[in-house]
């Protein structure tokens, strides 16, 4: 076929967006199983991921903690010999900590998994947590803590989130003091209760042949017993403060730190999908209104953008940036501006037809490979939602009107009842 290079490529708009739905197994200690198996290379990501425990505000680091140090060794293999095995196969693995769950994930080629999933499962079932790698972790947290505090969006993030969520596990943020907490038997007893079959999740993603699969079930299955306590995955109920504004002088800053917003609902909300066109209007991606006001026409700042926050217990809207301490009042009054216009003015057509292509198209590409359609598939399931969701995000974003937006920032916009916080000048 001859392709006219001096012709633009046709236009299309994205009408549907087809996800792959896994294949479920439920196996007898509890242990769910979700499988997506599509590719040719014979490579799999395999995840386990469990529900946090409750958040103890005496012991405000155990989950934490638990997720980092699982792989510091075991009643058969030091820290040392799990990342040399792991490494000698050829596979990685790594170790993520959320707000809601945590994760121990694994890349490997099928054909080592015979070798590599008996380390995890020792990993998840036979870890001691020694006391000299405990040591080590406290000091390497105060450590980078130490450093992280000195940056001032770091200090807004922290201030904010405690504003919004309060004593949770949400609102927490670590200090020096509170690694001093820790003692190898809570992180024992912790992982005991949080680390067992009927408190985990396993997505596989790649190319599963049946003795994978197979293998997978030997593994975590029969021989994997629950513990006598059962996983307490409640949390405390979320006291936002009555304070609205905060601010930390740093006399010496070049730029000061702005972070604001308000609690907001999560994706089970029905409106959630409808905010979503309305944060990238405002600040969701690289042409929105905040950038092009406060960066590209008033120089204040290299980046600025909105974000909203889906959690399992709360979810929140933010405007994050950093800008010149001098303009920092500044900066606020022309948030504010955007703010208002939003509530005032119609989106023109022209900007929310552009905005409804970079939403599907940012959908549509983010859905590469299989274990894209996985990922797809954890904000769902962990949300208690359906498949159906993306079909009414995906007829949300292409029917909603400038009317609906207008109604939309009038209902939850009130910018005088955002949290504000300012770590700088002001």
């Amino acid at each position: 076929m001859n392709i006219n290079r001096k012709e633009a490529p046709e236009f299309r708009a994205i009408d549907n967006i087809t996800l792959l739905h896994p294949e479920h197994i439920k196996l007898d200690n509890g242990c769910n199983i979700y499988c997506f198996n599509s590719g040719d290379a014979e490579l799999v990501r395999i995840e386990w991921v469990f529900g946090n425990l409750r958040f103890d505000p005496a012991k405000p680091l155990l989950n934490v903690a638990v997720n980092t140090m699982i792989s510091d060794g075991t009643k058969t293999r030091t820290a040392a010999q799990i990342a040399d095995t792991i490494d000698f196969y050829g596979a990685f693995l790594q170790n993520e900590y959320g707000y809601d769950n945590s994760e121990v994930t694994l890349f490997s080629l099928n054909k080592h998994l015979p070798n590599t999933l008996p380390i995890i499962k020792d990993i998840l079932t036979n870890s001691i947590f020694p006391q000299k790698e405990l040591e080590t972790y406290v000091r390497n947290q105060q450590q980078k803590l130490q450093v992280s505090l000195q940056k001032n969006d770091v200090a807004a993030r922290r201030s904010f989130n405690k504003a919004l969520y309060g004593d949770t596990i949400y609102g927490f943020g670590a200090t020096a003091d509170d690694y001093k907490t820790l003692r190898r038997d809570d992180i024992l007893a912790h992982y005991s209760q949080m680390y067992q079959p009927s408190n985990c999740t396993i997505l596989i993603a790649g190319k599963i042949e049946q003795q994978t699969l197979d293998l997978l079930k030997e593994t975590f299955g029969a021989s994997w017993e629950n513990s006598a306590e059962k996983a307490d995955n409640s949390q405390p109920t979320i006291h936002s403060s009555g304070e609205h504004f905060y601010f930390t002088e740093k006399p010496d800053a070049l730029q000061s730190a702005i972070r604001m917003g308000m609690p907001l609902m999560n994706r089970t909300h029905p409106d959630f999908p409808s905010f979503q066109v309305l944060n990238t209007v405002l600040g969701g991606y690289f042409g929105s209104r905040l950038m092009a006001n406060i960066r590209e026409d008033k120089g204040y700042t290299y980046g600025i953008g909105s974000g909203m926050s889906s959690l399992k217990h709360a979810g929140a809207f933010f405007i994050a940036t950093e800008v010149g301490a001098e303009v920092c009042k500044a900066a606020v009054s022309e948030i504010e501006k955007e703010i208002n216009i939003l509530k005032t003015e119609l989106i023109p057509d022209e900007e929310l037809a552009l905005v409804k292509n970079y939403m599907l198209g940012s959908l549509l590409g983010s859905l590469e490979n299989v274990f894209s359609h996985a990922d797809k598939f954890k904000n769902l399931y962990f949300s208690g939602l359906g498949y159906d969701y993306y079909d009414r995000y995906t007829d949300t974003v292409k029917t909603i009107t400038s009317d609906d937006l207008l109604a939309l920032a009038n209902k939850y916009l009130h910018f005088d009842n955002f949290y504000k916080v300012i770590v700088g000048k002001y």
